[in-house]
């Protein structure tokens, strides 16, 4: 006699349960980025898994340790983001995309060393926004209301249209008070300016002739001159601006790379501009991808039930994608703790060997072996240095 079943459950229950049993893949076509559990090709686009209704929003983060494998999906996804013809920006602090750039036969950027940006928007709040914050940053405090108030007496004062210097332009407007001892807003935010067209932070967003202009659907920033200074999530921030401006240039369908993006998440003026943008992601046709390898970067933002601590920890939690490499059970609490995730996905995290990935995509989850074919072998070697090799 045959037992009777006593409990039924389907792969909805599953999902609910957070249980990677569904591995079967997205079901999206295109190049694969590795095997799924079951063994099937697991393909991903964040614009395609948009609208196949598997995600809400373009925004993803790769994070992971050290050799785990984060840097090689996100160049594998860059080149599979490039044969869908969609834009590429990246944001590169530590030089390391330049085989991919050559394998596209473009040139990675140095800003203040290949030229000047312009990475201010063309309306006229958003561009004020924008100087506001990148005063803020490189001040390291917030404005006071009395240098909000003359800031927008000196754009009142620029004249129409506005320059493409605009820095320089802002310079000249606040010089007067670089030797005042009774106008001390005015005065800081001339010391601050003074940096951006004669000191450390010269060649940013000031310089002779015309600004950069980036063309062609792969453009990589080489932030690696600033990597260790103090100056990293000004000239980062200035990158994202210019990026930005970029890829919402023409109407195309964009990534936006932010690797190491911690130097953006540490400061909090840039993290309550970038929270703005990411709002922005689905009109703006544009994906950011987070970059980072130490999650406890996350949870040293500001002190404990901080505004500054909860706004990164949604910005992340507003990531829809997320590739998830092993980290050391110390890091994978953090994650769990960041992005909401449950105890069951924490123990994968310590558990996952080298290359292999969580994946979390809208409510779905996959075990992914990320796995490069020959074209992807030939630009996302990072550990030629450590071998010797070229």
């Amino acid at each position: 006699m045959k037992r009777p079943w006593t409990h039924w459950i389907t792969s909805r229950d599953l999902v609910s349960l957070r249980l990677p049993a569904h591995d079967a893949g997205t079901g999206l076509s295109g190049r694969s980025l590795g095997l799924s559990l079951r063994g099937n090709d697991f393909v991903f686009d964040p614009f395609d898994g948009y609208e196949a209704g598997l995600v809400s929003n373009p925004n993803m983060i790769v994070a992971g340790s050290i050799g785990a494998g984060k840097s090689t999906v996100v160049k594998m996804l860059i080149d599979r983001a490039l044969a869908r013809r969609r834009r590429v920006v990246v944001i590169d602090p530590k030089g390391e995309y330049g085989d991919l750039a050559r394998a596209y036969g473009v040139r990675a950027v140095a800003l203040g060393k290949d030229g000047w940006c312009n990475p201010f928007p063309v309306e006229e709040r958003e561009c004020r926004d924008f100087v506001r914050v990148l005063i803020a940053t490189a001040q390291g405090q917030p404005l006071s209301a009395q240098q909000h108030y003359e800031i927008d007496e000196a754009f009142a004062r620029l004249p129409s249209p506005r320059p493409a210097r605009l820095i320089r332009a802002l310079y000249d407007e606040f010089r007067h008070a670089l030797g005042s001892e009774t106008a001390a807003a005015e005065r800081d935010v001339a010391l601050t300016l003074y940096r951006f067209v004669h000191g450390d932070l010269a060649g940013l967003f000031d310089g002779e002739g015309e600004p950069l202009e980036f063309e062609g659907d792969l453009v990589v920033l080489d932030l690696s001159g600033q990597w260790s200074s103090d100056t990293l999530s000004v000239a980062a921030l200035s990158a994202v601006g210019a990026a930005q401006q970029v890829i919402a240039h023409d109407g195309a369908l964009g990534y936006l790379v932010l690797d190491e993006a911690w130097a953006l998440l540490s400061d909090s003026h840039a993290l309550r501009w970038l929270q703005g943008s990411w709002k922005l992601a689905r009109s703006r046709g544009l994906s950011h991808i987070l970059v980072l390898h130490r999650w406890s970067d996350v949870a040293a933002v500001g002190n404990e039930g901080s505004a500054e601590r909860e706004r990164a920890q949604g910005l992340l939690r507003e990531c829809e994608t997320a590739w998830l490499f092993r980290q050391p059970a110390d890091e994978a609490r953090e994650m769990a703790l960041a992005l909401g995730l449950f105890a069951r996905e924490a123990q994968y995290l310590v558990a996952l060997p080298k290359g292999a990935a969580l994946v979390r995509y809208g409510p779905h989850r996959s075990i992914v072996r990320v796995i490069p074919d020959s074209r992807d072998v030939t630009f996302i070697d990072t550990d030629a240095a450590m071998r010797g090799t070229s």
